[in-house]
């Protein structure tokens, strides 16, 4: 990641902390848009979601429109985000259509799209924060077929991921308190 990109999004997740108290989270906008620009896709191919009070599920916090959508239970094992949890392992996944996943997520319409995209190409890093994982942090690359979808993502940009990861890390445990 440009070392001015990790700048911007270090001072947007303080002044995000900093913001915490009103509990709105209008700034989180421009970390998605920063992260989408690093990675070249687009605001809706990047996810974050967080691990629920009781520590069973993870819920969206973007996209949006997936927050009331359902949860993902952490005992799953057709999720991607569930299995990142659980081993803290950092994975990149160039041929994801063809992995079996629960696709209920990908049919919700994100954009003006009839039917969400499939993913076909995603990374997917833990997020930690006081030395516990708080939640995931999702980049995708959608479209009808995987040449469609873009260029295969690299190990360089997973090592990238886990910084952006690192860097809002302070700030996810607060979308979580937003967005009960």
């Amino acid at each position: 990641m440009p070392s001015e990109h990790i700048a911007d999004l270090k001072k947007w997740v303080a002044e995000l902390v900093r913001q915490s108290a009103g509990g709105e989270f209008v700034g989180l906008n421009r970390v998605v848009d920063l992260i989408s620009k690093t990675f070249k896709v687009q605001a809706h191919e990047v996810a974050i979601l967080t691990i629920t009070a009781d520590d069973r599920f993870l819920r969206f916090v973007v996209p949006e429109k997936l927050q009331q959508v359902g949860q993902i239970p952490l005992t799953s094992t057709n999720s991607l985000a569930a299995r990142t949890v659980r081993e803290k392992r950092p994975e990149v996944i160039n041929h994801f259509a063809v992995v079996p996943h629960s696709s209920v997520f990908e049919a919700v319409p994100i954009v003006q799209e009839e039917r969400g995209e499939p993913i076909q190409k995603i990374m997917s890093v833990a997020i930690a924060h006081d030395r516990k994982v708080v939640g995931v942090l999702q980049i995708s690359r959608k479209g009808k077929t995987a040449s469609e979808a873009g260029p295969d993502f690299t190990h360089a940009q997973l090592r990238e991921l886990k910084t952006v990861a690192d860097v809002i890390a302070p700030c996810v445990p607060l979308f979580s308190l937003a967005h009960v």
